[in-house]
């Protein structure tokens, strides 16, 4: 079942944000349901990583232990900046990942979140020959790399290692043109390399979904029965050269909305075009800070700050107002630690794909909201 390129089904099961049960964990009866929704659609793809919490061992419940292992496809990344002290630690992660998973082998596999400092610990390391080897030895069917960086460097990363065989980027209409993402620019950068793209984060950690007032009007006056979450993921799926389109799907009304998005994909006219390049400029007016909720900057944040949450508070107030981004602040900060606890180590900021001045972002969060 293994496949790159186009002619594929351009929809991916992203298992970064199931269901979860009243106590916290992961609702495997939902997950199941709607894996078993998104197999019967014709749709094979599903991707997990150790950094998800508790991804992988739902994947083997509610996928691997169902279903046939030649019926799906399934990727998983080595977060070698995430815990790891040396290689043989990093490497370690793939045997966990095969163990929590149950799945035998991966049809994909990737060096999670290049770019910034990560970069050099995957060089450094050894770990593209060590890929290699783990295609050679049959444990996994492709090997490619996340990344979260600009466009010079991900041109820098392909010429460096040109046997890797996809690129999963952050693309979306919002982040097509903005200066620090650079959705566009890498994304030609992987087209003239030759190289099968998988996107990620094409609906934004959910925050396209349910954009600002201004925004959803713009789009509704351009066609008043489309949804936000259908605007965002056409856009995505009517890219060139994708293996697939990841979507973070959390409950089963969203897998039978985006499999219904699927379904009746066609080209982008020109009346979608210009409302999405009108909905990109509106939000760029609005968006303070460009958190996806990824959560790689709380990972290993020494005092357990809620840095998503702070993060979405201070959205909230030029998107929605001051009340709605204080009471989400009050609430996301409630059982943790305030903004103001900060200790300033700056790991967060090391992590963080999109680059954000956490720190003063956290200043700034304690000045407003404490």
């Amino acid at each position: 079942m293994a496949y790159l390129g186009e002619g594929t089904p351009k929809l991916g099961f992203g298992l970064m944000r199931l269901p979860k049960n009243a106590d916290g964990t992961i609702d495997i009866d939902q997950t199941s349901q709607m894996v078993d929704e998104f197999l019967a659609a014709g749709c094979t793809y599903f991707d997990t990583a150790r950094a998800y919490g508790e991804s992988e061992s739902a994947t083997r419940r509610a996928l691997v232990e169902r279903h046939p292992r030649d019926s799906y496809t399934l990727a998983t990344k080595c977060a070698a900046w995430l815990g790891a002290n040396n290689a043989d630690e990093a490497k370690a992660f793939f045997e966990t990942s095969l163990e929590q998973t149950g799945a035998g082998y991966f049809d994909y596999y990737l060096l999670h979140n290049l770019g910034g400092k990560r970069t050099q610990i995957y060089d450094d390391w050894g770990l593209w020959d060590w890929v290699r080897c783990l295609k050679e030895d049959g444990k996994i069917r492709h090997y490619g790399f996340s990344f979260h960086d600009t466009a010079d460097v991900l041109d820098q990363i392909l010429d460096a290692h040109p046997d890797a065989e996809f690129v999963q980027l952050q693309i979306n209409y919002t982040d097509w043109e903005n200066a620090s993402v650079q959705s566009r620019a890498c994304y030609e950068v992987a087209r003239a390399h030759g190289k099968p793209i998988v996107i990620m984060e094409p609906v934004k950690g959910g925050t396209l979904a349910n954009p600002p007032a201004p925004v959803a009007q713009i789009l509704r006056d351009a066609l008043p029965d489309r949804s936000p979450v259908e605007w965002a993921l056409r856009f995505a799926m009517n890219l060139e050269g994708l293996v697939t389109v990841l979507s973070g799907m959390s409950n089963l009304e969203q897998v039978r909305q985006n499999l219904d998005i699927l379904k009746n994909l066609s080209p982008l006219t020109q009346v979608e075009q210009d409302a999405l390049s009108a909905a990109r400029a509106k939000i760029a007016e609005l968006i303070e800070v460009p958190c996806t909720n990824c959560r790689y900057c709380t990972e290993e944040c020494p005092v357990g700050m809620p840095i998503p949450g702070i993060m979405e508070s201070l959205n909230r107030v030029p998107l929605y107002g001051f009340a709605e981004g204080k009471e989400t602040y009050d609430d996301r900060t409630e059982k943790t630690v305030k903004a103001s606890e900060c200790i300033q180590c700056g790991q967060c900021e090391s992590a963080c794909p999109q680059h954000i001045d956490i720190i003063h972002q956290l200043e700034r969060a304690a000045e407003k909201f404490e």
